[in-house]
């Protein structure tokens, strides 16, 4: 064939050649496609594991199940009230500490003060759960940080 090796055989790479069985269009993947298309024996709620339990699948109504019983009826009524706790626990709004009380302020030389607003791996305490109000929270992180510089407070815990 008087190719580029010795031997006379061409061996493809950048001066062309004969691909070979992996065709250029990738049609040895036929109809499968990219996503969608046909989910094979899953049926329509995918998953896998059908009767034998594992994911998705093996569904069945409550009417295949049969009526509850008077424990899973308590069960059931338990977990609900739990979810309607955890609902309500935290409404109570938060109020920035230094826009109540004005005579509090923020400096990088009180570590004492600033200790409430890092938490024990080093890291600043988000507004959301600290309560401050953005320009507080903003004053707060350059206070941290310059005290952090001046090696008032520690950059991370000793313990890491």
């Amino acid at each position: 064939m008087g190719g580029n090796f010795p031997g006379g055989e061409d061996r493809g790479g950048f001066g062309g050649g004969d691909r070979g069985d992996r065709g250029g269009d990738r049609g040895d993947r036929g109809d499968r496609g990219g996503f969608g298309g046909d989910r094979g024996d899953r049926g329509d709620r995918g998953g896998f594991g059908g009767d034998r339990g594992g994911f998705g699948g093996g569904y069945r109504d409550r009417e295949e199940r049969g009526p509850m019983g008077p424990k899973a009826r308590l069960r059931a009524k338990a977990r609900k009230k739990a979810r309607k706790q955890a609902k309500k626990m935290f409404n109570r709004r938060k109020v920035c500490r230094f826009c109540a009380d004005a005579t509090v302020l923020i400096e990088y030389k009180d570590p004492k003060a600033l200790k409430f607003f890092v938490s024990e791996t080093g890291k600043l305490i988000p507004r959301r759960i600290s309560g401050n109000c953005a320009r507080h929270q903003r004053r707060v992180t350059v206070a941290v940080k310059r005290a952090r510089q001046l090696a008032l407070i520690p950059f991370t815990s000793s313990g890491i």
